[in-house]
C-alpha cells in the first residue's frame, strides 16, 4: 500500500518524465518529418493515411524514449528533494534511504512492463499495421496509375500508362515499361486489362488481355516478341520510403543459419544479440530508473537542467556500452547473450557502488 509520502514522490516523478518523454519523442519525430511530408506531397499519401502511419511508429519512437525518460525523470526529481533539503527532512524522521527508494522502484517497473509490452507486442503490431497501409498505398497508386491517363510510377522502375477512354470507347489499352530487371527490359501493350489484389502474396498486380510482350536483348541483332490472350503481370509491393518495417527472422531461423555457418556469420551474430536485446532492453529501463536516485542524491545542486544534462551523459555512455557489446560479439570475442546483457550488468554495477556512496552522505 502507498503512503502519502510514496503517492509524492511518483507525481514528482511523473511531471519531469512526460515532458523528457514528449521532448524526446518530438525530436526523433522531427527526423522523420522531411520522409513523412514527401510520402504527403510526392507520393500523393492521404493525411488520415499520415497520421495512421505517425501512430503506428510511435511504439518504435517509445521504446527507445522511455528509459530515457525515466533515468532523466529519477535524477531530476531527486536532484530537486534534495536542494530543496525535503530529502534531508525525510532522513530526519527516520527513513532509510532504501525505504525512499521503494516509489523509484515501483515507478521503473511500470516504465519496464510498458517497455516490454511495446518491444513484444506493441513494435510487431505496427510492423504488420505498416505492412497494411504500405500495400493500400501502393493501391491507390496503382489506382491513380490507371485512372489519371499521365504517365505514372507505381513502384520503382515501373512506367504504366492508360489512355484517356474516347466516347462510347468501353475497352481501354494499357502500356508498360518494365525497367526492374535492366538486363530484360520488357515493353507490354494489351487492349484491356483488369486489377488483381492477391494478399497472401503482399502482390499487386494486372490481368492483361489480348496484348503482346516485347523484349530488346542485349544482342540489338535480335528481337523478341510474345503474343497473348490472358497474361497476369505481378508487381512486389515494396513500402514506400518513410514507411519501411523489417521482417525478423525467428529465434530457430537464426540458430539454425548459424550452426550451418559454424557460428562464424556476424550477421546472424547480430540479429541474435537483437532477440536477447527484446527483454534486455525493457530491463534497462529499469536499472536506468534506479540508477538515477543515487545520482540526483549526489548531484543534489544540478537542478532540472543539470539532471537532463547528466542524463544525456549517462544514455550516450549506455549506447557506446550497446556498441562495444555488438562489436565483441560481431568479431567473435563473447557470446550475442553476453553482448546483449553486457550493458545491463554494468549499470547494475554502477548503481550498487553509488547507492553505497549515496547511503554514506
Amino acid at each position: 500500500m502507498f503512503t502519502l509520502l510514496d503517492r509524492y514522490i511518483i507525481r514528482e516523478l511523473f511531471s519531469p518524465f512526460l515532458s523528457t518523454l514528449t521532448a524526446l519523442c518530438f525530436i526523433i519525430f522531427a527526423k522523420e518529418m522531411l520522409r513523412l511530408i514527401d510520402l504527403l506531397v510526392s507520393k500523393g499519401v492521404g493525411v488520415w493515411s499520415l497520421l495512421k502511419i505517425i501512430a503506428y511508429l510511435m511504439p518504435s519512437f517509445l521504446v527507445l524514449t522511455l528509459p530515457i525518460a525515466c533515468l532523466i525523470a529519477s535524477i531530476s526529481t531527486f536532484s530537486r528533494l534534495s536542494f530543496d533539503n525535503e530529502l534531508i527532512a525525510m532522513r530526519a524522521v527516520g527513513m532509510s534511504l532504501w525505504r525512499l527508494s521503494v516509489p523509484v522502484l515501483m515507478f521503473s517497473i511500470f516504465v519496464f512492463f510498458t517497455t516490454l509490452f511495446l518491444s513484444q507486442w506493441g513494435q510487431p503490431w505496427s510492423n504488420v499495421s505498416l505492412k497494411g497501409l504500405a500495400m493500400s498505398v501502393i493501391e491507390d497508386q496503382l489506382s491513380l496509375a490507371l485512372d489519371s491517363g499521365v504517365f505514372n510510377e507505381p513502384i520503382p522502375n515501373l512506367t504504366i500508362y492508360v489512355p484517356d477512354p474516347k466516347h462510347a470507347q468501353r475497352v481501354r489499352g494499357v502500356f508498360i515499361s518494365d525497367q526492374r530487371d535492366p538486363v530484360k527490359p520488357l515493353i507490354i501493350v494489351a487492349k484491356s486489362f483488369r486489377v488483381l489484389h492477391d494478399g497472401g502474396r503482399k502482390q499487386l498486380g494486372l490481368r492483361l488481355l489480348d496484348g503482346a510482350i516485347h523484349q530488346v536483348p542485349p544482342d540489338l541483332r535480335y528481337y523478341h516478341e510474345v503474343g497473348f490472350e490472358t497474361y497476369d503481370f505481378w508487381m512486389d509491393v515494396p513500402p514506400p520510403e518513410g514507411m519501411g518495417t523489417t521482417q525478423r527472422k525467428s529465434y530457430q531461423e537464426i540458430i539454425q543459419d548459424l550452426d550451418t555457418s559454424n557460428w562464424q556469420d556476424s550477421g546472424q551474430l547480430r540479429r541474435l544479440m537483437e532477440h536477447y536485446k527484446d527483454l534486455g532492453f525493457p530491463v534497462s529501463a529499469l536499472l536506468l530508473g534506479l540508477l538515477g536516485f543515487p545520482i540526483g542524491i549526489i548531484s543534489k545542486r544540478s537542478g532540472k537542467s543539470g539532471g537532463f544534462a547528466i542524463g544525456i551523459g549517462i544514455i550516450v555512455g549506455f549506447y557506446l556500452l550497446n556498441i562495444m557489446g555488438e562489436f565483441l560479439v560481431t568479431t567473435y570475442v563473447v557470446h550475442p547473450f553476453i553482448g546483449a546483457w553486457f550493458p545491463n550488468v554494468m549499470i547494475l554495477g554502477l548503481t550498487g557502488f553509488l547507492y553505497v556512496r549515496a547511503s554514506r552522505n
